[in-house]
């Protein structure tokens, strides 16, 4: 726990929560992980004392933001959020225990089940104020002044932020992502609704206009200094656009996905950071935002057989040593992807599946070596890790162990 500007203090956690004094009681904006949510209400409470929790701010529906919401509220402390915010909270409930095992395979430190024990619920959180795009919510507590806005942004279309108009101090939330800057990850490889990339950069319009000199994100550090904060939003407003741009000109010129795909790059005036969000993830699911789930190529994608189905008729019809050589010249040569489409369709291979697993595991080394050094994204080696772990689960023998999270 750290004041981080003038009476306002900051609990970090794998989602930070904020205590502002004011002197007539606090405003807490976010509330952290369940799990963590107890022990961060304790520390600020030893900052801020026992004081009348006016206000509790809620970002965005996401877990480890909600958490603590039941924890601070004793009944009396208006709880605000954005007006979607019911609705992204409904869809992730239902959904609840599709996306827990989807996220486990990206953070295997998760339970192995959603938590269940009535105090650790976090949903089916009320709002008693829902905060609509067209009305901002202006109000003072004691001696600060507050406005919550409703803006769509990286983590979703129920983000909320806080600004502070007397301190140019803006509580942002996840709207930015994880870090600042980034390139935002507008859509999550884990699996949640879309996010709409011109909603996006009209939200930033709007936060440029209010000209923060400080930025107290829900993750990472403080962002100070308003000339840096203004240069990169516009930076990140820029570079989702030109990635939108790009890609319905490819779309209107014919040019493949996967073609577009690994050419695509920002500009570098507009380089940002990848480790989040990624560009060729957002070209294709730009492309997909439009253009739905069938592109027009292949004919079985209109039919509910799985490619899986067939793998063993397939083993049986190739010359697998001929199909195990050019792997292997694939993989000598770096041509990690090429190598990985051949061995996904040979994984039904019996006869061979030691030398097919083995190779399974060399070019998830080779894709995870590359993503080190360049993109570094996060989702990216989550998912190559994981599957490094199911092949060391499936073959003790192996040693296909991944780097530890």
């Amino acid at each position: 726990m750290t004041e981080v500007a003038s009476r306002i203090y900051r609990a970090t956690g794998v989602g930070s929560s904020y205590a502002i004094l004011t002197s007539d009681g606090a405003i807490i904006f976010d509330t952290g992980l369940v799990i963590q949510a107890a022990e961060q209400r304790e520390k600020l409470l030893e900052a801020i004392g026992h004081v009348p929790v006016r206000k509790i701010f809620l970002s965005h529906s996401h877990a480890d933001h909600v958490g603590g919401a039941r924890f601070w509220n004793d009944g009396t402390a208006e709880l605000v959020a954005h007006r979607e915010f019911l609705e992204e909270q409904r869809y992730l409930t239902e959904l609840n225990p599709y996306l827990h095992q989807r996220n486990r395979v990206l953070f295997p430190w998760l339970p192995e089940q959603p938590l269940t024990l009535p105090g650790l619920n976090f949903r089916g959180l009320s709002p008693d104020r829902l905060v609509s795009p067209e009305a901002p919510f202006a109000f003072s507590v004691g001696d600060r002044s507050f406005v919550a806005l409703a803006l769509s942004g990286a983590e979703g279309s129920d983000n909320l932020v806080l600004w502070l108009p007397d301190e140019g101090i803006l509580f942002s939330g996840d709207f930015f992502g994880p870090l600042f800057p980034q390139f935002p990850n507008i859509f999550t490889m884990r699996g949640e609704k879309t996010r709409r990339p011109f909603e996006f950069m009209r939200a930033i319009d709007q936060i440029l206009a209010l000209q923060p000199t400080t930025l107290l994100p829900s993750h990472g550090s403080v962002v100070s200094g308003s000339d840096y904060i203004a240069s990169n939003m516009l930076r990140i407003r820029d570079a989702i656009g030109w990635v939108h741009d790009q890609t319905v000109s490819a779309m209107n010129a014919g040019i493949p996905l996967s073609q577009l795909m690994q050419t695509i790059s920002l500009p570098a005036h507009m380089n940002l950071d990848e480790s989040h969000g990624k560009v060729s993830w957002a070209a294709k699911s730009i492309w997909e935002y439009y253009a739905t789930w069938f592109h027009f190529d292949r004919t079985s994608e209109l039919y509910g057989v799985d490619q899986t189905e067939v793998l063993p008729d397939l083993s049986r019809m190739i010359d697998i040593n001929m199909a195990l050589t050019i792997i292997d010249d694939h993989m000598a040569h770096k041509r990690w992807e090429k190598a990985m489409l051949l061995i996904e369709l040979m994984l039904g291979s019996a006869p061979h599946a030691a030398e097919v697993r083995e190779r399974h595991r060399q070019a998830l080394l080779g894709l995870r070596q590359r993503a080190e050094i360049t993109e570094h994204n996060d989702y990216e080696l989550y998912w190559l890790d994981a599957q490094l772990r199911k092949i060391k689960a499936e073959d003790p023998t192996s040693t296909a162990n991944g780097p530890p999270h």
